[in-house]
């Protein structure tokens, strides 16, 4: 065109434009947007430019879009950005986490005779929603009304999500019944929400009525729907009624995904339903579900758990003639499950067939084999396994710490378990000692009569935060009947640890030890009964324990 000496219209480059966006080469974008003057004559208006900025904004490349638009709206050229320029910036800057700059040249669009639309107002609630600003994003609502500008469905959408994460279901009822108020029917993107929400506040019920109700208002339920709830069932041990949601889901014509099939696998062999996992597993074969990574995973995980190693080895391999690679989870399952019926020289073999196949073993992988060898007695080698992991930059998990620990406690090495115990208190939080962690180097100090430091190992562990369980109260009172002169029987010792519980309002704590002394025959003072019986009797409490005892009776019945 350009040696034919044709006219270049602006129309032509922002054909160009979008082709480039579309090969995500943005920077050629902005490169042919700067030659269009110079070298072909053609005039940039603000159309051209909200081109380029969407390409460049698109990429994810939001800094490079701030960059461009202060270079044209600062620059020497005469485009003046319309609602659609100041639109993009500001997702840019909410994108960026620039809330208060997005709010400042919100405020500045009146000057530059430019009335922010719904889409303004969306951009900028979603920011502030995502920043942990909602009620800022719910005053824009009111505001938005004030100045003419009507809200729509999506607009609702972004506030009732933000309160869905915050956990405040009474906000997004009163949200609901505003946006009807306002003629805003919700769609499928509010229904979604707010049954996730639910089913994050375990309000599971709830969240099937609000389907039914879904239903009920012509609004389809898509994969994401079903998803949700089977998964939200499936986390409360539902898991017959996760398989139920998915026959409903099937005879309206949809597909549970990979991810809906692998957790109900995975909660049903958790349950012990084999049987009906396997066939769940012949049924999405028969519906013509090809399974991925995450369902064989949770197929070959159930198998290890019931100790059917040579089916969950035959599932491996069945994966990988279909094209399907195991990943480190796939593995670790098999080679923990080899460990525990005593074949190591298997669970090695698989150790290093997952090195031929290019499977980066990851913190769980390693903390099953460190674990494994520890139990198995051979310190050296998982000591040389601990060395490889921390070689390849792999932070060890509560784990493997405790695996090490264990490990090195048992060979008569205290002070280095004690030493690997310190540098796990200076960790990220999943791999700072938890429950098992403790009791390992509680068991083997008070072993060595070094009862003093097994009290000021207990105190620290209540100082992180940590309650005690039955091993721990079990090491506790075998020591002062069996170490002290004249021995104790130890109920003063769990008593005091009642009470400094219930002074932390730890009551949960409290209440399992208890339920340790009553079943040792130690009742608790009548003093601590007075503390912490109004407590445990709150109406909430209550409950949910009677709900509790109702479920069991059913599932006995």
């Amino acid at each position: 065109m350009k040696r034919e000496r044709r006219v270049f219209i602006e129309k032509n480059f922002i054909l160009v434009f979008r082709a480039y966006g579309r090969a995500h080469l943005p920077e050629k974008a902005i490169e042919l947007f700067c030659r269009m003057v110079d070298e072909f004559q053609c005039r940039r208006t603000v159309r051209s430019f909200n081109s380029v900025l969407n390409v460049v904004i698109q990429e994810g490349l939001f800094h490079r879009a701030l960059e461009f638009y202060d270079c044209v709206v600062g620059g020497k050229t005469s485009i003046s950005p319309n609602v659609l320029s100041f639109n993009l910036i500001i997702k840019a800057m909410c994108k960026l986490g620039l809330v208060d700059r997005a709010i400042e040249v919100f405020r500045e669009m009146p000057a530059q005779k430019c009335e922010p639309d719904v889409f303004t107002y969306c951009t900028l609630m979603d920011g502030l929603c995502k920043e942990d600003r909602i009620d800022e994003a719910v005053l824009l609502l009111d505001e938005m009304q004030i100045e003419g500008c009507f809200p729509m469905s999506v607009t609702f959408n972004v506030l009732i999500n933000g309160w869905c994460k915050k956990g405040n279901m009474a906000r997004v009822t009163k949200l609901v019944d505003n946006m009807f108020l306002k003629g805003c029917v919700p769609n499928e993107v509010t229904y979604n929400t707010i049954i996730n929400g639910l089913c994050l506040k375990g309000k599971l019920d709830k969240a099937v009525s609000l389907l039914e109700r879904m239903v009920a208002s012509k609004c389809v339920p898509n994969d994401v729907t079903y998803g949700t709830l089977i998964n939200g069932l499936v986390k409360q041990g539902r898991y017959v009624d996760g398989v139920c949601l998915l026959s409903s889901l099937e005879e309206r014509g949809h597909h549970g995904n990979g991810y809906v099939y692998s957790a109900l696998v995975s909660g049903l062999f958790k349950e012990g339903k084999s049987e009906e996992a396997m066939g769940l597993w012949k049924k999405m074969a028969e519906k013509g579900c090809q399974p991925n990574v995450v369902v064989y995973s949770a197929l070959t995980n159930g198998l290890c758990r019931e100790g059917k190693l040579d089916e969950a080895k035959e599932i491996l391999c069945e994966m990988v003639n279909k094209g399907c690679t195991p990943n480190a989870f796939t593995y670790s399952s098999l080679i923990k499950g080899f460990f525990k019926t005593g074949n190591n020289q298997k669970a090695i073999q698989l150790w290093k067939e997952m090195a031929q196949n290019h499977c980066m073993p990851n913190e769980i992988c390693y903390s099953v084999l460190i674990n494994s060898l520890c139990e198995d007695g051979k310190l050296r080698e998982a000591l040389m396994v601990w060395t490889h992991m921390l070689g390849h930059g792999i932070r060890p998990d509560v784990v493997a710490y405790s695996s090490m620990i264990h490990g090195l406690c048992n060979a008569g090495s205290v002070e280095l378990g004690l030493k690997l115990f310190n540098e796990m208190l200076c960790q990220e939080s999943n791999s700072k000692p938890d429950i098992v962690t403790y009791n390992v180097l509680l068991r083997v100090l008070c072993k060595q009569n070094s009862i003093s430091r097994a009290i000021d190992l207990l105190n620290s562990m209540l100082d992180q935060g940590c309650d005690p369980d039955l091993f721990t109260c079990n090491i506790f009172l075998s020591t002062l009947s069996e170490k002290l002169n004249p021995p104790q029987d130890g109920r003063e010792f769990l008593d005091e640890l009642v009470v400094r519980l219930h002074k932390w309002q730890r009551i949960v704590g409290a209440a399992k030890i208890i339920e340790v002394m009553l079943q040792k025959f130690l009742p608790p003072k009548a003093s601590t009964w007075e503390r912490v019986i109004p407590e445990l009797c709150k109406s909430k409490k209550v409950r949910a324990i009677i709900d509790q005892c109702w479920n069991s009776l059913f599932l006995i019945s």
